[in-house]
């Protein structure tokens, strides 16, 4: 079920305010994976901010954005002509020895709650990828539990593209094993007064948990990082980005 965030058009128009391309320290180390591969898929892709700065930056091959919202897919569609857009998710989409990468940023990964999703999420993504493919993606590290943060103090305020302010607003409302639950509350000048809420539960697999997963899938980490600069990854590490190739191919 896609999150009111992404479905609802009105938010969906926010999103790039709200997380416009430069803010986020991953975006300098996804774009220059991006424009170093011939041919991308981008799962979970929202607006596609990535795949979209990529084409400003000239890259000719090929570049697909894969997402379940239309509404932010939409939004992509009206800025870039020559991106794929594609209405779905791994598990509907058959994608077979196509892609030299295959990225899911902005812990889109986490979504995936259940072992079955992921097994086949993963399965998926090693049929996608060509056999000297990578599929790199980020989680948030559990050990550094980061959604202690996720507390109404958490607050932004954007300048919309009408000029209006908005405002959201997290709130932890509980953690139950790796799953943690949370809402976030969007309101804005233009609405009225009206406040638009966000439902989402994330998945913190640990690097042990992922292993194991990829590996299920003919997948093997090839690298493993706790940062944005490729920093080992320890337990006050914020994240866990991976690399991963399939089984037994040759880097």
């Amino acid at each position: 079920m896609v999150d009111n965030v992404f479905s609802d058009a009105a938010m969906a128009e926010l999103y790039d305010v709200f997380h416009p391309w430069g803010l986020a320290p991953d975006d300098a180390f996804y774009i220059d994976l991006v424009m170093s591969a011939r041919s991308v898929l981008d799962v979970g892709c929202g607006t596609g901010l990535l795949q979209r700065e990529a084409r400003r930056r000239g890259h000719t091959g090929r570049l697909v954005g894969l997402d379940p919202a239309d509404a932010m897919l939409e939004v992509g569609r009206r800025d870039r002509g020559d991106v794929e857009w594609v209405l779905g998710d791994l598990a509907t989409t058959s994608l077979e020895n196509e892609f030299d990468l295959v990225v899911m940023t902005g812990h889109a990964f986490q979504v995936l709650t259940t072992d079955e999703e992921l097994r086949s999420a993963l399965a998926a993504v090693r049929r996608a990828l060509a056999e000297d493919g990578r599929f790199v993606f980020e989680t948030r590290n559990p050990a550094a539990r980061g959604w202690e943060a996720w507390r109404p103090s958490r607050t932004r305020t954007v300048t919309g593209p009408d000029g209006a302010e908005a405002t959201s607003v997290h709130r932890l409302e509980g953690v139950e094993g790796d799953l943690v639950t949370f809402t976030t509350a969007y309101s804005s000048t233009a609405w009225g007064g009206e406040v638009r809420h966000s439902r989402s539960t994330l998945r913190f697999p640990d690097s042990g948990a992922l292993d194991a997963l990829l590996a299920g899938a003919g997948l093997e980490v090839r690298a493993r990082y706790g940062d944005w600069a490729r920093g080992p990854l320890t337990d006050a590490s914020e994240e866990i980005i991976t690399c991963a190739v399939p089984g037994g191919s040759a880097r």
